[in-house]
């Protein structure tokens, strides 16, 4: 399986109803180039909740500015506004964003005392960055790369959901007792949220290191190599 779990139909069809959306921001006076930063400033402070363990907000920020990402390239293309630049710097801000949220959930991972976490999130970070870097070395090399089933909006989406419900249901980590010393249930070792989260980012960095395969075998089937 090359394709991702989203169909090609589907993906279309997002971007015809975010196209409307796109161009009523455009009339607001903002260009492509600053939804792009905007968006990657609204990606920054998810990151800086998820470190400050404000874990459901986090997922909220990361979905809402995962959509508004969809706003640019849209805005671009209704107004015939693509650039090369502007390419560049889309892909340069959306994988430095999303290391940021990885970050972000490692750090706090670590103050809430959850080794673990602090573990799947490197390993989501490494192998989402192996997934973007393969695309852009393939797409420098004069391959096409764009195939896999975790790319980076799949990706959103499942650490969104992994932080939300991370957060709902009662936080990530060991147990802490309240100041007064009482803990809500003795027999928990870890707070509710902690196995969808791990669950959820144990997926990306699994999808994202398939995604890296089948990245690797479809420029090699497209170089006749090796």
């Amino acid at each position: 399986m090359t394709g991702s779990v989203v169909s090609p139909a589907l993906r279309q069809r997002v971007r015809d109803l975010a196209t409307p959306i796109a161009r009523g921001l455009g009339r607001l006076g903002l260009t492509p180039n600053a939804l792009t930063v905007i968006g990657f400033l609204g990606t920054f402070v998810a990151s800086l909740a998820a470190a400050l363990e404000a874990w459901a907000l986090a997922g909220v920020l990361v979905l809402a500015f995962g959509i508004f990402d969809l706003f640019d390239g849209a805005l671009a293309r209704a107004t015939g506004r693509v650039t090369k630049f502007g390419s560049f710097l889309d892909s340069t801000l959306d994988r430095t964003g999303e290391n940021l949220l990885y970050a972000g959930v490692a750090v706090g991972c670590h103050v809430a005392g959850y080794g673990e976490g602090v573990i799947v999130a490197v390993l989501a970070m490494a192998f989402a960055s192996g997934v973007t870097y393969a695309r852009a070395k393939a797409e420098s090399l004069g391959f096409s790369a764009e195939v896999g089933i975790a790319p980076r909006s799949e990706r959103l989406v499942l650490l969104a959901l992994a932080l939300v419900l991370g957060g709902a249901l009662g936080g990530i980590g060991p147990n802490r007792p309240f100041p007064d010393g009482v803990v809500i249930d003795p027999n928990a070792i870890v707070r509710g949220g902690t196995t969808p989260f791990l669950a959820l980012m144990g997926a990306i960095a699994a999808l994202s290191a398939i995604t890296v395969v089948q990245r690797i075998l479809h420029v090699r089937a497209q170089s006749r190599e090796g």
